[in-house]
């Protein structure tokens, strides 16, 4: 099961096995899933994982 979190105001979805973060919770369930079978992380789900600078970023700009 993905870890949901507050993340400065914003909800985004967790892989528990790899770290990686996600706005879309399906996204974040099919990399567990890969992670849990395969034991590795897919580079084609971390492409899609959320930046948290970026995201810092986003907030300072709609606050200016």
């Amino acid at each position: 099961m993905v870890k949901e979190t507050n993340l400065d105001g914003k909800i985004v979805y967790t892989c528990e096995k790899c770290g990686w973060m996600y706005r879309d919770n399906k996204i974040a369930v099919n990399c567990q899933k890969w992670c849990e079978k395969h034991k590795t992380c897919n580079l084609n789900y971390q492409k899609q994982a959320i930046r948290v600078w970026e995201m810092k970023n986003e907030k300072t700009e709609t606050n200016n």
